[in-house]
């Protein structure tokens, strides 16, 4: 029978902290697994961590110190990853490695081939359940066994230009319809600005709005995946998203293929005035124009009607693969998510790392830029379909392919959304 992940929530959360842990190293006060004259393989994703290697000559001398084991990281990229992991599994215990960055889509994949090892106990044992953020924890939880301990994450909701609204006394959107028509002003106001970007490149800038409008991307019944992404209400949000642009014109025709990235680089410009965008995005944009220092602000992504549309949550489980040095493993594991290591990783990445209990402190510190992605993540995270036949829609452009088409005229709401509901049903009838 096929494998079900028992939860649909994704989100992250600040580590433990060290006296919660029992120690800064993230130990759990236990005796030490006697690690001396072996090394541990750890593949890590690249980019994440512009300070990578000093934080991890840092860590592998803090387990040496604590186990005697050295470590040994090997840097891959996030675009060839997914292929050169699923070619070391098949490869065998020797090609896999003994620790790794898993991206939280991928958990189930890697789980139902039996290479990832079960830590459940594990983590029972440490004490560090409670405090995980049950999406995160669902996340890489598969038939009620958790395959690795979250590491980081982020969240998307909405970032605008506060000088440019203060201009023309306009407030953040707590509604579809204050977003609809904050955008609409911001087009006659300001006609040298993309007012709200439907970036037809960006998955997880539509998301919110099938979910917001209380439609799915898929459900499962007995085991069977099926497409909900034509449904009345995804089709409500769906409709709503596109004709910002079609409709509204608050986004040019050349936004219409535009990827995060691109997104990304126009906020650096100067060129957008509201957009949906990660919470590790400020910072990078404020780098890329020191003008904007100041000029920012953010909040949730609003809800059809108040409240919140939920955001997906993505981000990297450390997970370990079923070598003979399993139990080493989970030592170097539980420090790096846990403890002091888990805050200086988030404090260098500007994602959230951890657990429950840190990230409401971040929330807490009402810092304008920060509190609003850690409520959306507490309190409004959601994820895709966790089967790895979503890893194949996601990879054949489905839901891009959708917004696109309606974005181009190429197809109506109902009609692109009816043609992504039989590619993605084609796509999990050939996964069962």
């Amino acid at each position: 029978m096929k494998r079900r992940v028992i939860a649909a929530g994704i989100a992250m959360t600040l580590g433990l902290t060290a006296t919660a842990c029992g120690g800064d190293d993230g130990s759990d006060g236990g005796k030490a697994t006697d690690g001396k004259g072996k090394t541990l393989t750890v593949w890590i994703m690249e980019g994440t961590n512009p300070d990578a290697r000093p934080f991890f000559k840092e860590a592998g001398k803090a387990f040496e110190k604590k186990t005697g084991a050295k470590i040994h990281v090997e840097y891959q990229q996030w675009a060839t990853a997914q292929k050169k992991f699923t070619t070391a599994i098949e490869g065998g215990e020797d090609q896999v490695p003994d620790v790794a960055e898993v991206g939280t889509t991928w958990v189930p994949q890697f789980a139902e081939t039996g290479a990832l090892v079960d830590v459940t106990d594990d983590v029972k044992k440490s004490g560090l359940n409670d405090d995980l953020v049950e999406g995160l924890a669902d996340a890489g939880t598969l038939d009620g066994k958790q395959y690795g301990m979250p590491w980081y994450a982020g969240v998307r909701s909405i970032v605008y230009r506060k000088d440019v609204f203060e201009k023309h006394k306009l407030k953040a959107p707590t509604t579809w319809k204050e977003l609809q028509s904050a955008a609409k002003t911001l087009k006659d106001k300001e006609p040298g600005m993309i007012p709200f970007p439907v970036a037809g490149g960006a998955e997880m800038f539509a998301t919110p709005f099938i979910w917001g409008a209380g439609g799915e991307l898929a459900t499962e019944q007995g085991g069977t995946w099926k497409s909900g992404i034509n449904s009345p209400e995804a089709v409500k949000g769906i409709e709503f998203y596109t004709g910002l642009a079609t409709k509204d014109k608050v986004s040019p025709a050349k936004v219409n293929t535009w990827t995060e990235k691109e997104v990304g680089d126009a906020w650096g410009k100067g060129q957008v005035a509201m957009s949906v965008n990660g919470n590790w995005t400020p910072k990078a944009i404020v780098e890329a124009n020191p003008d904007l220092k100041g000029k920012l602000g953010a909040v949730p992504i609003p809800g059809q009607n108040g409240g919140m549309s939920k955001s997906f949550l993505g981000g990297s489980y450390l997970s370990t693969f079923n070598t003979d040095k399993k139990d080493l493993s989970w030592e170097f594991v539980k420090m790096l998510t846990t403890g002091d290591f888990a805050a200086k990783w988030a404090g260098q990445t500007n994602y959230f790392p951890g657990q429950n209990s840190e990230l409401k402190k971040i929330e807490a510190k009402k810092d304008p830029l920060v509190e609003p992605f850690a409520k959306q993540m507490l309190e409004a995270g959601a994820t895709v379909p966790k089967t790895k036949a979503y890893g194949e829609i996601q990879a054949s452009q489905v839901v891009t392919g959708m917004v696109q088409s309606i974005l181009n005229g190429k197809a109506t709401v109902q009609e692109a959304a009816d043609k992504a509901a039989k590619d993605m049903d084609a796509i999990f009838a050939k996964s069962e």
